[in-house]
């Protein structure tokens, strides 16, 4: 039951994403400002929240990546994320994870 939970929580959050990224692309002024207005305080709440369960022990572990054997430093990869998408890469946008195409998600092998 937990796995078919999982996979319709994550299909509505892509479906969303990507209703979110079409109407970004293709709306008229009027209704982009009406989505931005409605949505972008959405997202930056669910980033802060996000980023605040990622945040430090007194140690400078990530508090939720961490286990009590297997300490993760921060920033974790949460953190990096944060930082290339709404910080480095505001500049140049890159298309949402799963509508790249399948070579830049991870790197060529190399060949023996």
């Amino acid at each position: 039951m937990d796995e078919i939970l999982g996979q319709v929580l994550r299909n509505a959050v892509w479906e969303r994403l990507d209703v979110l990224s079409e109407l970004a692309n293709r709306a008229d002024a009027p209704s982009l400002l009406s989505v931005a207005r409605s949505e972008l305080p959405r997202l930056t709440e669910g980033w802060r929240t996000l980023l605040a369960a990622h945040d430090t022990d007194d140690k400078g572990n990530c508090i939720e990546c961490s286990s009590r054997w297997r300490p993760r430093s921060a920033p974790c990869s949460v953190w990096r994320s944060a930082y290339e998408h709404l910080v480095a890469g505001a500049l140049a946008p890159r298309p949402a994870r799963h509508q790249r195409p399948a070579h830049e998600l991870r790197p060529a092998a190399p060949v023996p």
